[in-house]
């Protein structure tokens, strides 16, 4: 089944934990250290757009891109008429022209499940950053599917809608299998029951430079997430900062 199309209306609901505004004062902060004030940023990967908006209400140009509908058609309902939401593709997504950042959080780019899909994908934010343009986005680790999520089952009630998330992680393919069971409450005491699977891929820090460099990019740092920080061994989280360096490869 298509990921995200059941979750999709409980997303919000089950993600109220994540701290949205510390994580986008730290992505702001970051487009400022690298020089981007303001300007046209993309969202890649955006959902029901938290950090769209977050961004959107902090000075800048907002597009976000996202392959699900059903998470658009939320983003749209609860954003500003300002911010541009286009259904595509990260691997092949077409912009009507250059950005001057391009961003993915919430381990978007962990949902890209090919070297070859992902050097795509890098190379098609370098052909449309501006000049010098920076690309920040963030990752899930190799030691987060290993330790923390592989093998886990998280569950958890809400008075309208409950969840079954079991973690399955392939150690030799580095793919994270996300088997999701989503109970939401339609009518009076009657729940529709969902079922999605979802896959994420982890990837070595080093493999990931490379194909930034290979994509014609830069890359300018490796951040333990929401620090100035390298990463460390058990670092669950990391964000990239990369920057257009004139090569244009697709």
């Amino acid at each position: 089944m298509e990921a995200y199309t059941g979750f999709a209306q409980v997303y919000d609901t089950f993600m109220d934990n994540v701290p949205y505004d510390e994580w986008g004062a730290y992505l702001v902060s970051l487009l400022k250290k690298y020089g981007v004030e303001d300007g046209l940023v993309l969202d890649m990967g955006c959902g029901t757009g938290a950090m769209t908006r977050y961004l959107d209400a902090h000075g800048y140009d907002m597009t976000g891109i996202d392959l699900s509908e059903e998470m658009l058609t939320i983003a749209k309902e609860k954003s500003s008429p300002d911010i541009l939401y286009l259904l595509q593709d990260m691997r092949e997504f077409e912009l009507y022209g250059t950005m001057r950042a391009a961003v993915s959080v919430c381990d978007s780019m962990n949902y890209i499940l090919k070297e070859e899909d992902l050097l795509q994908v890098f190379s098609l934010v370098n052909n449309y950053l501006d000049p010098g343009g920076i690309f920040v986005f963030d990752l899930n680790t190799v030691y987060k599917y290993q330790e923390i999520l592989g093998e886990q089952t998280i569950a958890e009630d809400r008075e309208e809608c409950s969840f079954i998330w079991d973690n399955f992680y392939d150690e030799e393919e580095m793919i994270n299998e996300y088997d999701l069971t989503i109970f939401v409450q339609e009518d009076g005491e009657l729940f529709r029951r969902y079922c999605e699977t979802h896959y994420q891929r982890a990837y070595s820090l080093e493999t990931v430079k490379t194909l930034i460099e290979k994509a014609g990019m830069e890359v300018l740092a490796i951040y333990d997430a929401f620090t100035y920080n390298k990463p460390k061994p058990d670092s669950e989280r990391v964000y990239f900062v990369a920057r257009e360096h004139g090569k244009k490869t697709v």
